[in-house]
């Protein structure tokens, strides 16, 4: 009888292993898919940009609220945006990430201290490639509080001239196909969840 439950134990253990193992697999099959494929990249991109700016309207009681859609869509705000993004930069590069109150930012979006350097940041939902103009604005915001470095990110692309600007600045620009890189990266580990939960 003992040999029995003894010889089923060991007969699950091997079935949930050898489960464990295929969905493994499969995990990292379709990780390795996207990976490699810049079209759904993009299509992520263009996700974030929409879901960060959903559209809103004014409801008979004057109130902003999101317009219609399918309930399956996340509904986000570009102040959201700015949390999603620390999460991310925090997961990717370490360190402790501060987002700035709204009415207090001057340009900048976060906080960024790593290996006891201030970094800051700044975000923008876009579906229009950012020009120099944030760049500049973060540096001059560099410059102002003594930031070793500084992010300018968002879920579009950058000018040609967003690029020269920010060339030789410890500017790092992060493009939307970039984020998603980053995001995806993250996956393991239980960051973000859409109703504001945090892992």
């Amino acid at each position: 009888m003992e040999t029995l439950v003894i010889l089923q134990l060991v007969l699950i253990g091997v079935l949930m292993w050898f489960l464990r193992k295929e969905q493994r697999e499969k995990d990292s099959f379709v990780s390795r898919q996207i990976d490699r494929s810049e079209e759904v990249k993009k299509t992520l991109m263009m996700g974030l940009a929409y879901r960060f700016d959903y559209p809103r309207e004014r409801n008979d009681e004057d109130d902003i609220v999101f317009k219609g859609g399918s309930d399956l869509f996340i509904k986000q705000t570009p102040m959201e945006f700015e949390d999603f993004v620390a999460r991310i930069l925090k997961q990717h590069y370490g360190g402790n990430i501060y987002t700035t109150p709204e009415s207090d930012e001057y340009g900048i979006d976060f906080e960024h201290y790593l290996d006891e350097e201030l970094f800051i940041g700044q975000v923008n939902v876009s579906r229009e490639n950012i020009s120099a103009g944030p760049v500049a604005t973060l540096h001059s915001n560099m410059v102002r509080n003594g930031a070793k470095g500084g992010y300018v990110i968002t879920t579009s692309n950058f000018t040609k001239s967003a690029y020269e600007y920010a060339k030789d600045l410890d500017i790092k620009l992060i493009d939307g196909v970039k984020l998603v890189d980053y995001w995806l990266e993250t996956m393991d580990a239980k960051i973000y969840e859409p109703d504001g939960e945090y892992a």
